[in-house]
């Protein structure tokens, strides 16, 4: 079968100008302003734009909305975890907030813009992300600062990338709808006892639809994890592994 690229597809002049000057504006504001206060404040006015009609924000009706479009106002669950550090997180909480509500918002399924916003934030909350990544709407993070995405990654749509013990995705990897990808493992015995494991996927792995990639785990190079696929331990370069645990049933041809 003939191989299928993604086809380069933008809006109309008019909606790609206005689209690429509201990004740089706010990554010029969040490169300018790092901390916590004031990139919340950002964050805040831009959600009222996206979510309360012109002049509703001071409508009695809308007071508990409009509080809680300020990311100072809400808590969100990586913040419980006794593993976080308070002071990187804190400064990425807001751009994090951000990143969730437009994915919730009548923007959040314009790809276009999607892409776009979510490379320009994670400039500012992971540890490294590379050239031509593409994010699909609803991918959640833990933290964010363990994150490295190196270029030419996909994550689609409805991804966990539980980041709290460190997650690398090597050039090329690509990662499929529904997949979970963790770093963290509870003991057997007492679940508050937590071992967080660095889980390393790539250079151009794939992780497919509705899989799931333990704590620790290396999918190698060119590997393969099949649908509804968990890799409970390494996953060899060049292999196919499926079922639960995953298993080798193929190794791929190298030419």
């Amino acid at each position: 079968m003939p191989p299928f690229t993604y086809r380069e597809l933008d809006p109309t002049p008019e909606a790609k100008t206005r689209f690429t000057q509201w990004i740089q504006q706010l990554d010029e504001q969040f490169t300018q302003h790092a901390g916590y206060e004031r990139r919340s404040e950002i964050v805040r006015e831009e959600l009222r734009k996206l979510f309360l009609p012109q002049n509703s924000a001071t409508d009695p009706a809308n007071t508990l909305v409009d509080l809680s479009l300020d990311p100072r106002n809400i808590t969100l669950e990586p913040e419980y975890y006794g593993d976080v550090d308070p002071v990187r997180y804190s400064e990425r909480k807001p751009l994090i907030y951000l990143w969730q509500m437009f994915d919730r918002s009548p923007l959040g399924l314009n790809h276009w813009l999607g892409f776009r916003l979510r490379a320009m934030l994670g400039r500012h909350i992971f540890q490294h992300i590379g050239n031509n990544v593409k994010i699909f709407h609803n991918v959640e993070f833990t933290f964010g600062y363990n994150l490295t995405i190196e270029d030419n990654c996909v994550i689609h749509r409805n991804v966990l990338l539980d980041d709290r013990g460190g997650i690398l995705l090597r050039r090329g990897t690509s990662v499929s709808d529904y997949a979970n990808i963790y770093s963290h493992t509870h003991d057997l015995n007492e679940q508050a006892k937590v071992t967080n494991k660095v889980t390393e996927l790539g250079p151009n792995a794939r992780v497919t639809y509705h899989s799931t990639v333990l704590a620790g785990v290396q999918i190698g190079e060119d590997a393969m994890l099949g649908a509804m696929g968990v890799a409970t331990k390494d996953v060899e370069p060049h292999h196919v592994n499926v079922g639960i645990p995953a298993r080798t049933v193929r190794i791929k041809d190298r030419g």
